[in-house]
């Protein structure tokens, strides 16, 4: 499963840049997005269905 990650603006909380990972990498981005005092909004990515 892949998922999109927004990072969001800490004054606004609007959207700034967008990446889509696989389920495997999440932790870590959530791990160092933590650490720094980020803010992330997570969702499932979408796919296309064949």
């Amino acid at each position: 499963m892949r998922f999109e990650i927004m990072r969001l603006d800490d004054v606004d909380g609007l959207p700034v840049d967008t990446t889509v990972v696989d389920a495997a990498s999440v932790n870590g981005i959530v791990q160092q997005a933590a650490a720094i005092g980020q803010r992330l909004w997570i969702r499932p990515a979408d796919t296309p269905t064949p």
